[in-house]
């Protein structure tokens, strides 16, 4: 499947499904989208998030201690799907919720919900045969992340199996909000455009209008999560959909 960016920089969002609770992020992730949200990245709540930081994880066990299940999560899809049918939707989880149900069992109800594509965090490229078979046969876009401290080997391989767009690790760590944009970013950003003509997103750590604006010198997009998954963690639930959407609002302006 295509993943469409209007403008440049595009606009990723991530939202971790099910916090505060699955109604109220369904009108969050209208709000993005309505906003200028290109893609959102519908997040699997997940028991041990390794690869995120405090703010995701503090969201996932909300979400979890809330019941939200990945089938939650493709039924939310499908509503998003119907309600926005020309928005982006990546699906994002970790491995373990998706062996639970099944890969093959996974990628076809992923594409019956409307999704684009997946991105598994912890799915390493070298071995992902079953999982991009389970893909391409249900006309799936996989998307992995590549990182500053990946070889070229590695980010050529990355590159000629991504799909929709390729997201490249803006720093070496975990996610959350950071003051400013290490040179690493724009580095891998220049090594993975030798291997793709896919648009290459920037994530972890972009949380304000000035850092996608830098993002958008050398990159596609901006993968912005953390700071909007901290703003619904201080906000009242039903405040939730409109500040998110002021908050994208300014990060388009």
């Amino acid at each position: 499947m295509a993943i469409e960016f209007k403008k440049k920089p595009g606009l990723v969002v991530y939202l971790t499904a099910g916090d505060p609770d699955l109604a109220t992020t369904r009108d969050i992730v209208l709000a993005a989208i309505d906003n200028g949200a290109d893609v959102i990245e519908l997040g699997v709540p997940f028991s041990d998030p390794l690869a995120d930081g405090p703010v995701i994880q503090r969201a996932s066990e909300r979400a979890v201690a809330k019941g939200t299940r990945l089938v939650d999560v493709l039924c939310l899809a499908k509503e998003l799907r119907k309600a926005r049918p020309e928005a982006g939707l990546i699906l994002f989880s970790y491995l373990n919720p998706v062996v639970r149900l099944g890969m093959k069992e996974f990628c076809a109800k992923a594409a019956e919900a409307g999704a684009d594509g997946v991105l598994l965090t912890d799915m390493i490229v070298e071995e992902a045969g079953e999982y991009l078979e389970a893909m391409h046969a249900n006309k799936l876009a996989p998307v992995f992340l590549a990182a500053p401290t990946s070889p070229d080997a590695r980010l050529k391989a990355i590159a000629e199996n991504s799909q929709g767009f390729v997201y490249a690790i803006s720093r070496t760590g975990i996610t959350g909000t950071q003051s400013h944009l290490t040179s690493d970013a724009a580095q891998v950003v220049e090594r993975l455009k030798k291997f793709t003509a896919l648009p290459v997103a920037v994530g972890f750590g972009i949380s304000n209008a000035q850092h996608v604006k830098a993002v958008g010198e050398f990159a596609d997009a901006a993968v912005v999560g953390s700071a909007i998954v901290q703003l619904i963690e201080k906000t009242d639930a039903p405040g939730a959909a409109a500040a998110v959407g002021k908050f994208v609002a300014e990060l388009r302006a």
